[in-house]
């Protein structure tokens, strides 16, 4: 970086509703000229990430939608914005009402709005490597029952429409060390290939970014927050790995990593390879795979078996290295969670910090660790009525200062070479309302609940879900949000297999697998509470006097939940007793590196109730 400030997250308005404005009338006229009556914009792209590289953010182009799960429907006259829970008020501040259509996809999603929506024959428009097999599959039958047709584009109208569209990135590949992977790639490698062949396949067509990096110990920094390098692999059944990626940003020293077993090709071979399959069974992530690849090996005529990404399970189980280097980085993030929390408690009680600040100030503590790589996602640092947005983006035009009689949101995380981080606090500037407290101790409970329980072998995050939910239930209440997710290792923030929510999810958690435990309360136009923290499902143990062994969880995050938003009545002497050791854990893993005042302060902060 050539500028302090370079290393900083800017807070300019990106997306708004401007976007729609300036950018629906050019897509329309590439649309009309590619005879298209409708066009379908997911947000992902070629690579299904979370984060996209700008040249890939088709969605918030077209709309000013910035959020990671949304789509659109443009029509020659109309348009239709599809969000979960998560985004119904964030998608009103960025998107003009008067050109979109809000909806959400609990209800058809696409496919239902287009078998309802569709006259007899309109044509709709779909890019291919953007869409799954089966989504696609659903729409072309939704759109062939309303007595219209389905057309691949070639080029998406998008592309052709976005002047001064950003470059690919072309950032260079760096390697992950052994002794924070804890296997060598080779190792890896014949762990999958003993996988591919036990499935009766004979290759496996890696399309997920993150599985790559994994398999092969490399990282990138081609997207924002995730370190990775974006590339596909093909892995056959000897441990060979064809790996397609833009050949520029490949050192001789990553080349040399790579060995023998693993040879580079352009991104554009991969065509050529794929026909080259031709009579050979192959895996194809149904989730991550597009239709276009999907397609490719089917018209070479190679079989393809859909079934999960064979590095995915074994990503998701952290190893004992994993595990440490996790556990160091995340004492390494407490220490400046718990110098930002001091600020929060002195002097950002003033009530003339905004949320900017907030973040800003946080990311600076964090960066006192030279170790920091990048955050693990944009902070959701959500002020009063913005903490009711659950994935809220602080931008110059929506941000808020932090009233006193209100409460602060602050989600956040960060990535290191040795673990990934993410952690939400809420914390109350000035006295907060009774009501508050009530709805942030329930939260509290559930927090608390997910976070002791202990359960048999082959239990799923859906069999738990209910545990971090129920005192609020109890009370009326709900959230629209997941409970907990994957967490990689200097990889992606959000990660499957596994996850922990209403959906059913048939992963089984086991040893070494990371899980946020995050439940919430959000009141709209008032505020937002939530908790997380990261923890790990640990080796199963025996239970005296049971009959089964349980796993359970350890905890990776350490950081003061605010005692003042705590109702010590509301809780169970079990639950006081968590509190109580919980904080002094605080104290015994970040205590050490505090000094001063903000040593003084956690000392209150982690005092027992």
């Amino acid at each position: 970086m050539n500028d302090m400030a370079d290393m900083f997250q800017t807070y300019d308005v990106t997306g708004g509703p401007e976007f729609g404005r300036k950018h629906l009338p050019k897509l329309r006229a590439e649309m009309s000229a590619a005879g298209l009556d409708l066009f379908l914009v997911p947000h992902e792209d070629e690579y299904q990430n979370e984060y996209l590289p700008e040249c890939n953010e088709r969605l918030m182009w077209v709309s000013g939608f910035t959020g990671s799960a949304g789509a659109a429907i443009i029509g020659r006259e109309r348009a239709v914005m599809f969000v979960d829970g998560r985004y119904t008020l964030q998608v009103r501040q960025q998107v003009d009402e008067t050109l979109f259509t809000f909806t959400k996809f609990e209800g058809g999603g696409m496919a239902g709005w287009l078998r309802d929506n569709v006259s007899a024959g309109q044509i709709v428009g779909f890019d291919p490597r953007l869409h799954s097999p089966a989504a696609l599959a659903r729409i072309r039958e939704a759109v062939s029952l309303a007595g219209g047709t389905t057309k691949s584009v070639a080029q998406n109208p998008i592309d052709a429409a976005w002047d001064n569209r950003p470059a690919a990135p072309l950032t260079p590949v760096v390697i992950q060390p052994e002794a924070l992977s804890g296997k060598p790639h080779a190792e890896k490698r014949a762990e999958i290939a003993q996988s591919i062949n036990g499935s009766g396949a004979d290759a496996a067509l890696i399309t997920a970014p993150a599985s790559i990096a994994w398999l092969l110990n490399i990282r990138g920094s081609d997207v924002q927050c995730t370190p990775l390098p974006l590339s596909t692999a093909i892995i056959d059944t000897a441990g060979h790995v064809q790996l397609f990626i833009a050949p520029e940003k490949l050192s001789d020293k990553v080349r040399a990593h790579f060995g023998n077993d693993v040879s580079v090709q352009t991104e554009a071979a991969l065509m050529d390879a794929l026909k080259a399959l031709a009579d050979k069974t192959v895996i194809a992530d149904p989730n991550t795979a597009s239709a276009w690849h999907v397609d490719a090996l089917e018209d070479a005529g190679a079989k393809v078996k859909s079934v999960s990404d064979p590095v995915a399970l074994p990503k998701a189980k952290k190893n004992a290295v994993e595990i440490k280097g996790t556990i160091a980085a995340h004492i390494r993030d407490g220490a400046a969670l718990v110098r930002f929390l001091h600020w929060l408690d002195t002097d950002a009680q003033s009530g003339d910090v905004d949320e900017i600040e907030a973040a800003t100030q946080l990311e600076r503590c964090r960066r006192v660790d030279s170790s920091l790589q990048d955050l693990s996602f944009e902070s959701i640092s959500g002020a009063g009525s913005n903490g009711a947005v659950v994935h809220y983006r602080v931008n110059t035009g929506t941000v808020q200062k932090l009233e006193r009689g209100s409460l602060f949101l602050i989600d956040s995380g960060g990535q290191y070479p040795d673990g990934t981080t993410d952690v939400t606090r809420t914390v109350p500037i000035g006295e907060a309302t009774q009501e508050m407290r009530e709805r942030f101790t329930l939260v509290l409970k559930g927090h608390i609940a997910l976070a002791t329980v202990r359960f048999p072998h082959g239990t799923t995050g859906s069999n738990l879900d209910a545990l971090a939910r129920y005192p609020l239930w109890q009370a009326g209440l709900d959230y629209d949000h997941g409970t907990g997710h994957g967490v990689g290792v200097f990889l992606g923030v959000h990660e499957g297999p596994q996850r922990i929510s209403k959906s059913p999810n048939k992963v089984a958690l086991e040893p070494g697998m990371i899980v946020s435990n995050e439940p919430g309360y959000y009141k709209a136009g008032e505020y937002g509470i939530r908790i997380e923290n990261l923890q790990y499902v640990t080796e199963p143990k025996a239970i005296d006097g049971g009959e089964r062994e349980m796993l359970g969880f350890a905890n990776l995050t350490w950081a003061p939940i605010h005692r003042d938003l705590i109702i010590t009545d509301m809780l169970t002497p079990a639950e006081r007793a968590y509190m109580d050791a919980y904080h002094a854990s605080v104290m015994k893993h970040v205590g050490p590196f505090m000094d001063g005042d903000v040593k003084v302060w956690l000392e209150g902060a982690c005092a027992p109730l």
